[in-house]
């Protein structure tokens, strides 16, 4: 077991350039850490994007915080891996929102891990998306997704001409939930709630409701696939965040996810965190409604008052008392849809003759309405080898093709399943040669193939059922059990993650604040955390 106590980063004690997080609360002079104003015990399983943040929130409202982990290092789907040299990453692939002011770089800066991150922003001479459409009767075969509402805007008329009055609306709808993401009225409202119910109508009947063309469906649609949920039963503010945080400035990691990983628990370290790797929780402990700690499979035993699971919700059932939490909540967690699963590869092409691509490149698949049937995500980035570029491809999981090796573990699969990565991944790469842009010599082998990971590496690593990629489906018809997900009546107890609110880098952080409200409640939350 590895803790991480102390910080390895650098971070900045000048009050005046100080982030919002240490600004609003009482410090010593000189001390990386704030004066204790709770100094109430808070334990989190898993060291995510999710538990990290949910970490630091509270580490910087005064708890005493304790994050387990039981991989060997934190960062879950955020921590890339290395393969010959190179890093790989999994998780985050791009961001949007980061540039001044905008809310993902308000929330970094709330974090206070902004000038640890190197960042590289996209689309400053070109797309940040390229869509390929791969129907040829559909109204549509390439599209570019530009930053800023006002040239999308442009590239949506110029592409479908005889759609702008449907387009002006779908604008109109965008902007108006930009502006509240940017407020973040469902969290500093008193009754966030309201909020949910006003834009809870699917992305589908908004195209159904002013008659979008397929061509129009599948490229102002194709967002709500990178959360996980197909346009028909998608709520459309989940769609519009993910749109609208792109559009307003998109960016990669100058470096990568293990970095970030590392930036984060170095934040929560300086504020007196802990995150204690290469451990497993083995049971939420309770008594009389009262949430009391956890048991390691060490057999060690932590005791805390608050809880957080920062994991799937179906995996904590697992650690729960059946009699702890109401068979109502539990039949509802159980019930869950889940997000598809995926499969990723990652491959070393001559950078002399892959030139790297400074924007992301999507093949898509349609519907005859303009629905995603499926969808190829491709990444050609400069990397750690000077001689090579990164070819990172990301697709549908293909399920059926690993249930002979549902019940092993990693690492233990054997080479029957090893060929079976290799050939997909070698059809998945011939099949995008003629979107990489690289001129291939017939007579080597060029793209050099050093990773491939699939639904059941997912599942392992982050204990994800299924290997889900996004965890629980946030789509209409289960809007009203995942708004149940943190009504439990189990005192003390909490979930955080993408599963509370939405996947991906933005989604994630925003189920942490609210998770964090719901902990310290709204005025102290409305008083004191401020993402501003």
């Amino acid at each position: 077991m590895e803790i991480i106590r102390v910080a390895c980063l650098r971070f900045s004690r000048n009050p005046l350039h100080a982030p919002a997080l240490w600004s609003r609360n009482p410090y010593r002079r000189g001390s990386m850490s704030p004066v204790p104003y709770s100094r109430e015990k808070a334990l989190i399983i898993g060291a995510g994007i999710g538990g990290l943040s949910t970490a630091i929130i509270l580490a910087g409202l005064g708890y005493d915080v304790t994050v387990v982990e039981q991989n060997r290092k934190p960062g879950g789907m955020m921590r890339s891996f290395v393969r010959q040299g190179v890093h790989c990453n999994v998780g985050i692939h791009y961001m949007g929102a980061l540039a001044e002011g905008q809310i993902l770089r308000r929330c970094f800066d709330y974090l206070g891990i902004t000038e640890q991150l190197p960042l590289v922003r996209m689309g400053v001479d070109g797309p940040v998306d390229r869509y390929h459409f791969k129907n040829s009767d559909l109204d549509v075969d390439t599209f570019d997704l530009v930053e800023g509402f006002d040239a999308y805007t442009e590239n949506l008329n110029r592409t479908f001409p005889a759609q702008k009055s449907q387009i002006q609306s779908l604008m109109r709808m965008l902007r108006q939930s930009a502006a509240h993401l940017d407020r973040l009225d469902f969290l500093y409202t008193s009754e966030p709630a309201a909020f949910w119910i006003e834009n809870f109508d699917t992305l589908g009947a908004v195209f159904d409701d002013l008659g979008c063309s397929p061509g129009l469906r599948a490229v102002f649609g194709l967002p709500s696939v990178l959360i996980g949920v197909p346009p028909a039963v998608c709520p459309r503010f989940f769609h519009t965040m993910t749109l609208a945080s792109y559009l307003l400035s998109s960016w990669r990691l100058k470096d990568c996810g293990a970095h970030m990983a590392d930036v984060c628990a170095a934040r929560l370290a300086a504020l007196g965190g802990i995150v204690r790797t290469g451990r497993q929780v083995i049971s939420i402990r309770s008594r009389s409604g009262q949430v009391t700690g956890v048991t390691l499979d060490s057999g060690e035993q932590i005791d805390a008052p608050v809880v957080i699971g920062a994991i799937h919700p179906k995996t904590i059932l697992g650690l729960l008392d059946p009699d702890s939490v109401k068979a109502s909540w539990r039949r509802r967690i159980q019930g869950l849809k889940e997000t598809a699963s995926m499969v990723g590869i990652h491959a070393l092409v001559p950078a002399d003759r892959y030139p790297a691509i400074p924007h992301n490149v999507f093949s898509v698949e349609t519907d005859p309405d303009g629905g995603i049937a499926d969808m190829i995500y491709l990444q050609l980035r400069p990397c750690e080898r000077p001689e090579a570029h990164l070819l990172t491809l990301l697709t549908s999981g293909y399920e059926s093709m690993w249930q002979p090796w549902l019940h092993t573990r990693r690492g233990q699969r054997g080479p029957d399943y090893l060929a079976a990565k290799e050939r997909l991944a070698r059809q998945i790469i011939a099949d995008m040669e003629p979107l990489t842009g690289g001129s291939r010599n017939p007579e080597i082998q060029d793209p050099h193939i050093i990773d491939v990971f699939t639904p059941l590496s997912f599942r392992d690593w982050v204990a994800a059922p299924g290997g889900s990629a996004y965890g629980v489906m946030r789509s209409t018809d289960q809007m009203l059990s995942s708004a149940f997900l943190n009504r439990n009546f189990l005192k003390g107890f909490y979930l955080a993650g993408q599963n509370v609110m939405a996947p991906g880098v933005l989604g994630t952080i925003l189920g942490s604040l609210a998770t964090s409200r719901l902990i310290v409640g709204p005025e102290r939350f409305r008083r004191e955390v401020r993402i501003s």
